[in-house]
Formats: structure tokens, sequence, C-alpha cells
């Protein structure tokens, strides 16, 4: 399945994280916004064009060293069709440079709408005799609390064109809890319910390495409770944010690896991305400043938990 793709691009590289493509228009370099002003005005075609003028440079940066990136919708989805379109164009790249994409749009409904979203953000789209692609994305992060209806027209298109999900489990923010800790009778939380469903729908769509097609969203910020779930979920692969920016660090995000060095792949988005604010270098230097944040982040994380292997 498709996060077997991305567990041998993790093992290759020996680096088990992701790069989280949230750009700011405010906090991308001024010499990058100045050209792309310059060209099409402060306008959406604007922003759109500084946009991805921005990611394919930290694509070129970084492709060598990180496996993946993980574009957040919402950014791109602000800035209109003109976003979208620079969304599309950064996935094709990253595709391209051979780095495995994880859009992030945390996508919820049921039947026919969520067959849509799933044909939009990982499959193809059949225009009259014609199948098209729109996004093509290799995972996508949803949200599980409409329960199987919301899910298994995710699990078809997963089977049919090798993709994967990664399912809202234990998320990275402060209110989390408010739900996902919340007990049912006898004890079992939320989050583990939830989880519990992931191995289960996981058993549809089985992978080569001990891991299955659906994935699970599980907070750096909560070390214990991602420990406890690695421990819980042995077929289910983490999509662990809440690195850098948000608090979490290289110890807190052991837990959620297995024996071998596998079982999580670790998001950071602000941290890299403006990495040459934090170092004051150059504006112009941004890409190699990424680079630097990104090299610190693999070495900090394999220090903890070793070389990556897959199971014998």
């Amino acid at each position: 399945m498709s996060l077997d793709r991305l567990m041998m691009r993790i093992v290759q590289k020996q680096n088990p994280t992701v790069l989280g493509l949230d750009p700011k228009l405010e906090s991308i370099p001024e010499p990058l916004r100045n050209r792309a002003f310059g060209t099409y005005g402060e306008t959406m075609e604007g922003a759109a064009a500084a946009i991805l003028e921005f990611n394919k440079s930290l694509i070129d940066a970084l492709c060598d060293i990180v496996p993946a990136v993980k574009p957040q919708c919402a950014y791109y989805e602000m800035y209109g069709w003109q976003g979208m379109k620079a969304l599309s164009e950064t996935v094709r790249y990253a595709q391209k440079k051979g780095m495995f994409v994880i859009l992030d749009g945390k996508r919820n409904d049921i039947g026919t709408t969520m067959g849509a979203y799933a044909a939009a953000h990982l499959g193809k789209t059949r225009v009259g005799a014609t199948e098209c692609t729109a996004f093509g994305g290799d995972a996508l992060t949803v949200n599980g609390y409409l329960g199987s209806d919301g899910i298994n027209p995710l699990l078809d298109v997963c089977r049919e064109e090798d993709k994967g999900i990664f399912v809202l489990v234990k998320t990275s923010n402060p209110s989390s809890g408010e739900l996902q800790d919340r007990e049912f009778t006898g004890g079992c939380t939320l989050m583990r319910e939830m989880g519990g469903l992931c191995e289960e729908w996981g058993k549809q769509v089985p992978g080569r390495h001990g891991y299955s097609g659906v994935g699970a969203v599980v907070g750096a910020t909560y070390p214990e409770q991602l420990a406890e779930l690695r421990k819980e979920l042995p077929h289910t692969f983490f999509l662990v944010p809440g690195y850098g920016a948000q608090g979490g660090g290289a110890k807190d995000v052991a837990g959620g690896f297995d024996k071998n060095g596998l079982g999580a792949v670790v998001n950071s988005s602000r941290a890299i991305l403006y990495a040459y604010q934090k170092e004051g270098c150059d504006p112009k230097d941004f890409a190699a400043a990424a680079r630097r944040e990104a090299v610190r982040m693999r070495d900090a994380i394999i220090s903890e938990i070793g070389a990556i292997l897959l199971p014998l």
C-alpha cells in the first residue's frame, strides 16, 4: 500500500520526518514576494506565485534528505482557485522530485460526498469518457468521527490507486483532551476507540511491512499517550504533528516508533519553513537555512531511535 512507499523512502534516507508546507504569505522572504507582486500585483495570482516559488525552492533544497511533504490545504484555499492551482503544482513538483505527498485536508463526510473528496485528493475524476487527476496526493488526513460511512469510500480508492489515509486520533492542540480524552463506561477513552477503529479499517488495506494503509494522527505534544498508542496499535502507522514550534522534541516523539525505528513520520512546519528568521540570515538564503534545520531535526530524532530498518 501507499504507506509502504513512505516507509521505503524513510528507510532509504534514514529520516522519519515530513516537511509541512504551510506557507504564510507574510513570512515568505521579501525578495520572493516582491518578484511575484511585480509581475501579478498584490492579487491572488501574486500570492499564489510567491507561494509556489517558495515551495519549489524548499523542495529543491530538501528532496534528497527529507522523504515527504505535507501541504496544509487551508493555506492554499484561502487564495481561491489560484491558490489551489499552486497546491496542485506543488504536489506534482514534489512527486517529480521523489517525495511522498500527504495532503492535510482533514476531510470528513459520508457516502458519495466522501467519495468525491477521495477522488479529488487521492484518486481520479471522470470527465465524460476520460479519467483525470485533480490533486493526486499519496495520502490524505481525514476525520473519522462520522464512522465507517466516512472511511469506506476512501478505502475503495486506497485499494484501487495505492493510496493511504491518516485518521485523527490524538491531535496536538491544547484542547484536544476535551473530547479525545473522554472516557466511556469501562475506562476506554475516545481516542483509543478511534485508534481501535483504525486497526479494524486497516485490515482492508494491509501493507507489506506490518503497517496498513490506514494511519493515525497522534501529536508529539502528548508523549505518554503517543507511546501508549504505539503499543496498542501495532499495525497503524503514525503521522506525528507538534514537533518544533508547538513544543514537541526528539525525546517526545521517540515513543511513537517501534523496535525497528519505524512506525511514525514526524511533521515540522514553521521551524523549517522559516528557519532563516530564527538564524537571522539573509532572506535570500532561506532554503539553505531550512535544510540546516531539517538536518538538525533528523539527527536529533535518529539519536533517540537509532537506525531505521525494514522488518525481516
